[in-house]
Parts: structure tokens; sequence; C-alpha cells
């Protein structure tokens, strides 16, 4: 028998081979050798956040507010998740050995769908209450965003940290802009201006940009995908289980970044290795997220001053500017002892005034409509006018496409990605062709 595919354990599918049968079998029999030591009934909600220091304080006000106020009911019991190689891990672990938490609010958008399938998560929708509160919480494009292949929603938009571009704004005047350059031209303009040997060596060594060369599937979401989603007004890679980025928006992105390798506007070295190379005015602009606010603030030369703008957009784009938001969720895993309880916290967690809280403990957006103009929070980015453009990003931004195999999705992007833009070996057109064929067959093997 094999023990990954019977039916008391996670579906094969589901297993990443980054993580080996064996490192899994360990982990079954650990958990087994576990239960036999459990006595007695524990009828206590399980719940974990992540191991950030500001969620676990707001983790822990919370659910101590909770359960001052529900006396009668079985309380919550919270703790951060447990340590590991990664969040990710530690949770397919769990799925697998069937020790998984009623609740689990940092769940990647892009792991639900495989969950779901797996049949491991709760649908939400079927829980009394549900419909009504994610249509109050949520525009019905962010509903939609996150309805499952089957039609059900297994998932609560929680927190979202948009990525957009940072800039030094006395590099930006000093080039005798007003603002930051907004499209591909202005970009390559402002690239020209800027580059430099500073020291005489007779290598360049200030650029106006920099992203990591790595072909980490993650790091996509810090060039590739934020950009794609500027350029084509918030269209998909996936839609239906098909491939549909094979288009010019795909193509304009990959030839857009080359262009700045093959020029050395951005470096191919690991400027990662050095202090931090925005704040020392290496370079001019980074693509980042809302995090990058307090470690600026905390570190920045006296007088430096930055700010952000939009992702760069190419020449003519009309609409609004989209990007990607890094949502990360909250889901309800099916070894719950009580789904409707499990329900009833999570709306008491992102109930408005929590929302409110979380973002001044964490500096980090709720994902609920409006937020902008809701008169509770607009004191808040009145006294933080860079958390403010976050929040009027907000509303146009993406989370991640319906499908299973997302991870697998963005690796093979990463591989072409690192043929085309950083060594030059194939055209933007023959990559993202590639791309396309690659994960067309990895959909298409998906669905037998």
């Amino acid at each position: 028998m094999n023990l990954i595919d019977n039916k008391f354990f996670l579906p094969k599918k589901l297993l990443n081979n980054r993580i080996t049968y064996f490192i899994v079998l360990l982990l079954i029999l650990f958990n087994f050798t576990s239960c036999k030591k459990k006595t007695g009934v524990d009828n206590r909600l399980v719940y974990w956040s992540s191991n950030n220091i500001y969620e676990i304080e707001f983790a822990k006000y919370v659910v101590g507010e909770w359960n001052k106020n529900h006396p009668d009911l079985p309380p919550i019991k919270y703790q951060p998740v447990p340590e590991g190689e990664s969040s990710e891990e530690i949770i397919l672990a769990a799925v697998v050995g069937k020790t998984t938490p009623d609740i689990y609010s940092n769940i990647w958008q892009g792991d639900v769908e495989a969950y779901a399938q797996a049949g491991v998560l709760i649908p939400l929708d079927t829980l009394k209450g549900f419909n009504d509160f994610i249509y109050q919480r949520s525009d019905s494009s962010v509903v939609d965003e996150v309805r499952s292949s089957d039609g059900h929603i297994y998932q609560v938009p929680w927190k979202i940290n948009p990525v957009m571009m940072m800039y030094n704004k006395k590099i930006i005047s000093n080039l005798g802009l007003k603002d930051a350059p907004r499209t591909y031209d202005e970009y390559f303009k402002s690239a020209k201006l800027f580059q430099r040997d500073a020291n005489g060596d007779g290598y360049v060594d200030r650029w106006i940009g920099f992203s990591a060369i790595k072909t980490s599937w993650w790091q996509r979401f810090f060039d590739f995908y934020p950009l794609y989603l500027a350029a084509s007004n918030g269209a998909p890679l996936i839609k239906n289980n098909k491939v549909v980025f094979n288009n010019k928006y795909a193509i304009g992105v990959f030839t857009f970044l080359r262009e700045l390798y093959a020029k050395n506007y951005f470096p191919k070295e690991r400027l990662s290795n050095r202090q931090d190379v925005f704040l020392s005015s290496v370079i001019a602009t980074r693509f980042t997220g809302p995090w990058e606010i307090e470690h600026a603030n905390k570190f920045k030369p006296k007088g430096f001053k930055f700010s952000f703008s939009s992702m760069p957009v190419p020449d003519g784009h009309k609409g609004p500017v989209y990007t990607y938001g890094d949502p990360k969720n909250i889901v309800i895993f099916n070894t719950s002892k009580n789904p409707q309880l499990a329900w009833d916290f999570i709306k008491f967690f992102v109930s408005k005034k929590n929302d409110f809280k979380f973002l001044k403990l964490t500096s980090q957006l709720p994902r609920r409509k409006n937020i902008e103009r809701d008169s509770l929070f607009l004191e808040y980015f009145n006294k933080h006018p860079k958390m403010k453009i976050f929040a009027k990003q907000s509303k146009y931004i993406r989370g991640t496409d319906v499908s299973p195999v997302l991870k697998e999705v963005f690796d093979m992007i990463s591989q072409e990605y690192e043929a085309s833009v950083i060594y030059g070996t194939k055209t933007p057109e023959q990559a993202i062709n590639d791309a396309a064929k690659s994960v067309s067959l990895l959909l298409y093997n998906q669905g037998k």
C-alpha cells in the first residue's frame, strides 16, 4: 500500500517535489507516536498565526479578547506556526499528519486551491453567515478571485502588502524629474541619466534599480508578475486551467527587463551582499512593499527622503495601474472540531475594529474594500502618508490565479526569465512561448 496515496493521507499531487517522501513518512510516524500519548478530551479550538512578532502580538490580543468575552464557549488556544524550514512546509507536514490547527491565518493565496482539491479545507460558504459577511468585507472582484474551481470559497481575504516602486526623491529630483518615472520610456531615460562610475575604477557602480537574479519561483513576485499585472490591467496568467499569458504584455515585460540588464541599468551582480543599496544611493529605485517603510525610516542617512509610486507601465498605457498584492488569507482545516465556532471567531478576528488594530500594530493593510476612505482609518493614513499610498493602491491589486500548481507555473516562468532577461540566450517572444508550452503541458498532465 502506498501511504501517500491512501485516502487517509494527503493526495500525492499535493506533495511538492521539494519535500521527499522520506521526510513525510518520518513526520507521519512521529505523529502516530504522539497521538498515542494523548489522553482525555480537549474541546479547545487551535489557532496558528505566522511567526511575525507584530502578528503574534496582535493574535494574542484578539484571542485574549475573544476568550474573555465568551467564557461560555470552548476557548481558543493560540500559538505561532511551529518553527521549520518554512511555514508552507510545516503546514504541509501538519496536513499529512492530521495535526493541522482549526484555524490558520497566514496561508499564501496561491496554496489554497491545492489544499481545497485535496479536501483538507472547510468550504466557508457552507457556514452560517459567511456569504453575507464576505460581500460586506470584499468587492465582488476579490470574491471571484478567491473562489475555487469547484465554486466554493475556502479562504477569507485578510491582509495585503502591495508591491510598488520605492524611489529616492533627491536622485529623481536631481535628474530633472518632478516625480518618479511612470512609463518604460521614462524609466529608461532616468536610468541612462543616473548610470555612472562613481569611484572611477572603470566599472558602472550606480544603477536605476535592482532585482535579484535568482531563479526562485517567488522572486518573480518582485519583478515579472507585478510588472505584468501593471501592463495588462490586472490580467491573469491562467484562466479556466488554460495558459493566457502568451501575450504582448508578458513579452513586453520580458523585453523591458532584458534591456535594463543588457544596458547595465540593472546590475547582474548580487548586491544583496552589500549594505542597503537603496539607502546608500547605489540604486535609485526598487520594487518592494510597505514593510520597507519602517526599515528605511530606522536606517536612512540624515536628509534621505523616499516615497512610493506605481509600477512602470508600457508607453501609452491607459487605465489604473495594477500590481501584485501579496495576499495572505485565513482558512479552517477539516480537522476542526467545530467549524462554525471557528468561523465565528474569524469574523471577530477580522472585524473593522480588529483590522484597525492590526494595521496600527503591523503596518500591513487589511484587505478590506474602500479602506482608504473609511472614516475609522483616515486619521491613521493622514499620520502615515506613505501607508496611504499603499491604501490607494489596494483598490488595484491582484492576488494569484486559481490553480493547484502555481509554484510550478512560476518556476517555469522563472527558468525562461533567466534565459531571456538575464542571459539573453532567448528572445522575449521565444521565452514566453516556451514558458507557455511548458505550463500548458503541466496543466494538461495535472488535469488528468
